[in-house]
């Protein structure tokens, strides 16, 4: 089916669904005009993104910068953001990103993560600054006894492992989404930890899997703590740590869930340049390079565009509209399957639903393009991390608890 959007034309299979990445694949085959973008995060390190735009005055071309930024704050993160090429363009994104803008939640957002004033500018090219590189090792360490931890957004899971094998298992039901009091998301944590540490000897490591923006193993923004006022910001922030001192002073380190099922399928595949894919509550990516190193970025694809049509579904929380967490995740799902089996009588759609969630299975992932290459794919299901359903594609098999493996394995 063909079918143009702001004047550029593109293959569609259905009218309601837009996909990004081959309409912004149709934006370049006449684009000639070279733009720079250039994201600044924490510790001065810099993304940098070379691309093109057509011309400076079609609304094809304000929409294909602004999505192409949104997809690099998603993916990267970041509180600077430096355009060259587009002086006038870049003007207007930047009223866009403004306090009264239609992307304030996500410059609001950046501004929460990075604790400093979220900047959009054009620059010239001599002021245009070189990629820093903050690319890290981490895990793939099996001895001594670990305990690993994910907080999903509606179970939580642990493990005792002791020299690589598992000795302890739980999971437990919770509601981290709904609950105003820090205290609540405390004392759950907490209590896995404990009663994983009870079946360990000794505890010589905690790695915590969590949704959301993980910066110094501290948790700056989640969805599993959406209704906890920001007042309260501050106990979240310390939440992993403050429980791994109860046990202690037990070394923590805590990631994203989208990087820690890159490390379990690089670790279970024992090979690099592995990108993963978690798509539980929300949705998450990470990537493991060609040196073992995870790259230290947001992963948190939740916010990155995926659908350009009009009639694409409406995120609650930031406000845009087709956006990964509305198509990649659990949620997903369960919206679609209510509808469809609600049309067809089905009296629990939700359950139905939660039995056909799973991992993708190929096709390029939103955001795939920014990585440097990746030769396997890592997924895990809709029911991120759990006992029965955690799995790796690329041909490995399914493995009790193998994605929470590595979450112990983070020090």
């Amino acid at each position: 089916m063909g079918a143009a959007c702001l004047g550029v034309p593109c293959a569609m299979k259905n009218a309601a669904y837009l996909p990004f990445a081959p309409w912004r694949d149709a934006y370049l085959k006449e684009a000639h005009r070279p733009v720079r973008i250039a994201v600044e995060r924490q510790d001065g390190q810099v993304a940098v993104f070379d691309t093109r735009l057509r011309g400076v005055t079609d609304p094809a071309d304000l929409r294909f910068l602004e999505r192409t930024v949104k997809l690099l704050l998603w993916s990267v993160g970041g509180w600077r953001v430096r355009i060259c090429g587009c002086d006038g363009l870049t003007r207007r994104l930047a009223e866009i990103y403004g306090p009264h803008g239609s992307r304030a939640f996500d410059a609001s957002l950046m501004e929460t993560v990075f604790r400093r004033h979220f900047t959009l500018e054009s620059v010239a090219e001599r002021d245009f600054p070189a990629a820093r590189s903050g690319a890290r090792k981490i895990g793939g360490h099996l001895s001594g006894c670990r305990i690993g931890f994910d907080a999903g957004g509606s179970d939580r899971k642990v493990s005792a492992v002791i020299n690589g094998e598992m000795v302890y298992a739980e999971e437990v039901v919770w509601h981290p989404k709904t609950q105003p009091d820090p205290q609540y998301h405390y004392d759950g944590i907490l209590s896995a930890l404990r009663a994983a540490a009870a079946h360990l000897p000794r505890v010589d490591a905690i790695g915590v899997s969590s949704a959301g923006v993980i910066l110094n193993d501290s948790p700056m923004v989640s969805s599993l703590f959406v209704q906890v006022p920001p007042e309260k910001h501050e106990l979240v922030r310390t939440i992993y740590t403050r429980a791994a001192a109860a046990l202690g002073n037990v070394p923590v380190a805590v990631a994203n869930d989208g990087d820690v099922t890159a490390l379990a399928g690089a670790m279970s595949l024992r090979d690099t340049c592995v990108m993963g894919l978690a798509m539980g509550t929300s949705q998450a990516a990470g990537y493991v390079d060609g040196e073992g190193r995870i790259l230290g970025w947001f992963n948190e694809l939740a916010f990155a565009p995926v659908d350009l049509s009009p009639q694409a579904a409406k995120d609650d929380w930031s406000g845009d509209t087709g956006v990964g967490g509305q198509y990649f995740s659990q949620d997903a799902v369960i919206r679609l399957a209510r509808r469809r089996y609600s049309a067809a009588g089905d009296a629990d759609p939700r359950r139905k639903a939660q039995r056909r969630a799973g991992a993708g299975r190929g096709g390029r992932p939103p955001g795939a393009g920014h990585f440097p290459r990746h030769r396997r794919l890592s997924g895990a299901t809709a029911d991120n991390l759990s006992p029965v359903g955690a799995q790796l594609s690329s041909a490995v098999t399914s493995n009790t608890w193998l994605l929470l493996f590595p979450t112990a394995y983070n020090l």
